[in-house]
């Protein structure tokens, strides 16, 4: 079986073919966030069937394709859509996007998710910036460094006490400030789905100390750091998880919210970008 290095060597070859795009920023779009990669102007597209040992996106919203371009004038690196673990995917298949932005010469990622409030004094559509996370999973053995660790990609005992960079969070801030826009921050907890949580789970989730939960992000998250890669991540608030008034969750309606959020993210990450 081939390594690591030489699985990523083979999927940057395959992506050079479709372009010669420098870019030291790499964006992973979540459910209903798509319409960010609509708004690159794209020097290519590339379907994830065409990029060697890239999982297959598939969630509704996830369009799965790699985009090469420029966004608010900054050379950019797209992933439109993620894998998850819930899909069946292992996880060294859900960080190889993470890995492959490293290795085609990106120093940043930006990653989105649509996640369910737990804080129960924000509201329906809030955005917020992560400022850190819970490894849920991880505390009893899931994460994306379990196994052999190649030291030429990262250290053995990587340091997760700042995961999300104080710079680039401040500069979300000041890009939400710019466009009149409210931008939380928090918390955000990772439970591998597929199954929304029951009343008893947000409780212990909020007493956790969890602002938001999602089923993504932090095993990429934590791959991005491995590699010494600077990381900023948000999450969009589309359902509300009051354990006291719990409503039955409909995952087109999650999708709806996003993507009436949606916008509002958009000129955050745009005007972000754009100072990077």
């Amino acid at each position: 079986m081939s390594s690591l290095k030489e699985r990523l060597e083979e999927a940057v070859a395959a992506i050079r073919v479709k372009t010669k795009l420098e870019a030291k920023v790499g964006i992973v779009l979540g459910t209903g966030l798509g319409g960010l990669g609509k708004e690159v102007e794209a020097d290519a597209r590339v379907p994830f069937n065409e990029i060697p040992h890239m999982g297959q996106a598939s969630v509704q919203s996830h369009s799965g394709e790699f985009v090469a371009g420029k966004l608010n004038g900054t050379p950019v690196f797209v992933f439109e859509g993620r894998l998850h673990f819930y899909e069946g995917h292992d996880l060294q298949d859900i960080v190889f996007p993470v890995r492959l932005l490293k290795a085609l010469g990106c120093d940043t990622v930006i990653l989105s998710n649509a996640a369910g409030g737990l804080n129960l004094d924000w509201k329906l559509g809030d955005l917020m910036v992560i400022d850190d996370h819970i490894n849920l999973p991880g505390l009893v053995g899931t994460s994306p460094l379990v196994g052999p660790n190649d030291e030429s990609i990262g250290p053995r005992f990587p340091d997760l006490s700042r995961p999300y960079d104080p710079e680039l969070k401040a500069k979300a801030h000041a890009a939400a400030k710019e466009h009149g826009l409210e931008l939380r921050e928090g918390v955000y907890i990772w439970v591998t789905g597929p199954t929304l949580e029951t009343r008893a789970e947000y409780r212990m989730l909020r007493n956790l100390g969890a602002d938001v939960v999602g089923m993504s992000t932090v095993p990429e998250v934590i791959a991005a750091r491995h590699m010494g890669l600077r990381v900023v991540a948000f999450s969009i608030c589309t359902d509300m998880c009051n354990p006291d008034h719990l409503e039955e969750c409909d995952i087109d309606v999650i999708i709806k919210t996003a993507s009436e959020a949606e916008p509002k993210l958009t000129n955050i990450v745009k005007t972000l970008v754009g100072g990077l």
